[in-house]
This record gives structure tokens, C-alpha cells and sequence, in this order.
């Protein structure tokens, strides 16, 4: 149950990302807010524990691009781009995204029912995203996008042989934060100085958001595997609406809300359907 409890916290947290953009950095850009989400937790990190990456170089960096380098860019277009609860609910397909990744890559085909509750899950993203609800075609891009990489590096981490969980984080956002830096000069320029209203956000982004997240996460994946790891990110959009809602003031259309009822309800019957997979093979005589 700790193992559950802990992973649960890693959806709750990345949800308020949104929020803490509306709040405290909409005026930074979000090149170099992903640059300041990063690098300063991946150095803590380092400087608390440090040594070699766990990893052989090369799959270290891979790691570092698609969690990092390339994911953290995506989250904040997003973020600056959707409302918080909408970008939430589209970060939440990642059972659904990585589904059809471990079909496409590893042959692991869907069950039928598995694959209905997929194209739920999708119509309710239709229905977000429906052309009435004037939502920002980059930024829902930008959202899925990240996703896919999120969905991508799940299954590395679940092949891949680690044993230092707290040392493969802090090299994955050092690593990713550096690579990161030439971008933020390339897209934007020089880096605005950072405002004392803005130290907040930044700190939470970075430490909790960050530091702590990311552990959580690469630790969940190996403790209770990339799938349900995945099922439990339909907390983040839960997260995301109810911060938004409370704390950013957002306002939803009733097509957006049928859509995110629809995204949730598919998760959750995903959710339900494996517990019962697994409770019936535990309860299974063995012959």
C-alpha cells in the first residue's frame, strides 16, 4: 500500500504544474522555465549523492531527452497554452498512449475490452479538443506529445536494470538540464531575471515537481510496474481541474466536461478491470 500511497503523489504533484504556471511564472518563457525546473534539482540531487549514472552513458541520455530535455519544453507550451484541467486530462492518457506502445514496439497486443475502454478514452479527448471549445491546437499537441515520450521512457525504465533509483534521477534532470540550455538560447535569448513573485513557483516546480517526483516515479515503475504506474496518472487531471477551478479561476464548456468525465471513466474501468485480472489469477488454483 506505501508503494500505491507514494506513487499517488507523483499525478498530484506534476497536476499542480499547471496552476503554479497560471500563479507564479506566466511571464517567464517556458524554454527557460523548464531550464530552471531541472538543472537546479538534478545539481541538489547530485550534490547529496554523487557518483557515475547508473547507466551506461548512451541510455542515460535517452532517458534524460524524453523525460527532460524534450518532455519539459512540451509540458510548459502546454501549460501556457490550455487551460490546467485540459492539459491535465490529455497528460492523463499515458495508460492509453502507452498501450498502443507496447503494441506497436513489443507486440504485447490489447485485450478487446482493454482496447474499447481505449477508444472511450479517445472520444473523450475528441470531445475536449472539439473545435467549439476553441482549444489551442499547439498546445493539446504539445501535451499528447509529451506524453508519447513519457509513455516511451516507461518501457525503457521497466527493461532497463537499475539499482540506484535516487542517482539515475539526479542525472537524468542534470543531464537534461544542460541539454536544455542551448535550446532556451536558440528559441527565446537570454534568460529574463527572475522576479522575487516568481521564486515560489520556480521552488515548487523544481524541488517537489522535480527532485521528489521524478524519484517517485522511476522507483513506482520499478516497484509496481509501468502500467500501473500509468493507471494511477488519472490522478493527475483530477489535480489539474481542482487546483485550476479553485485556485486559477478556470471555466470549463460542457463539452470539455463530458470529455474529461469520459477520459476519467475509461481509466478508471481500466483500472478496475486489471485489479480483477489479478485478484482472479491470485484466487486461481494452481494445478
Amino acid at each position: 500500500m506505501a508503494n500505491y500511497l507514494l506513487a499517488a503523489l507523483v499525478p498530484i504533484l506534476w497536476g499542480s504544474t499547471y496552476s503554479a504556471v497560471s500563479l507564479f511564472l506566466h511571464d517567464l518563457s517556458p524554454f527557460w522555465v523548464a531550464v530552471w525546473r531541472a538543472l537546479p534539482a538534478g545539481l541538489l540531487l547530485l550534490l547529496l549523492k554523487p557518483g557515475r549514472p547508473p547507466l551506461a552513458w548512451s541510455k542515460m541520455t535517452l532517458l534524460s531527452v524524453f523525460n527532460i530535455a524534450a518532455f519539459f519544453p512540451l509540458l510548459f507550451i502546454a501549460a501556457y497554452r490550455l487551460p490546467g484541467s485540459v492539459a491535465g486530462t490529455l497528460g492523463a492518457t499515458l495508460p492509453l498512449q502507452l498501450m498502443l506502445m507496447q503494441w506497436l514496439v513489443e507486440g504485447k497486443r490489447p485485450q478487446l475490452k482493454m482496447l474499447v475502454l481505449a477508444m472511450l478514452g479517445f472520444a473523450g479527448i475528441v470531445m475536449i479538443l472539439n473545435p467549439s471549445a476553441d482549444i489551442d491546437p499547439i498546445g493539446a499537441a504539445a501535451a499528447l506529445t509529451a506524453t508519447a515520450l513519457v509513455a516511451r521512457a516507461s518501457l525503457w525504465l521497466k527493461d532497463w536494470p537499475v539499482t540506484d533509483i535516487f542517482r539515475l534521477t539526479a542525472w537524468q534532470l542534470t543531464l537534461g538540464g544542460l541539454l536544455l540550455i542551448p535550446l532556451a538560447f536558440i528559441v527565446e535569448g537570454a534568460p529574463k531575471p527572475i522576479a522575487t513573485h516568481e521564486l515560489p513557483g520556480l521552488v515548487w516546480v523544481s524541488l517537489l515537481n522535480s527532485s521528489f517526483a521524478y524519484w517517485a516515479f522511476s522507483r513506482s515503475i520499478k516497484k509496481i510496474g509501468a502500467d500501473s504506474m500509468a493507471m494511477i496518472s488519472m490522478l493527475n487531471p483530477v489535480a489539474a481541474v481542482t487546483l485550476g477551478i479553485f485556485l486559477v479561476g478556470e471555466v470549463l464548456g460542457s463539452y470539455q466536461w463530458l470529455g474529461i468525465a469520459m477520459v476519467m471513466m475509461s481509466l478508471m474501468l481500466m483500472i478496475y478491470s486489471k485489479q480483477r485480472a489479478q485478484r482472479t489469477l491470485t484466487l486461481k488454483p494452481s494445478l
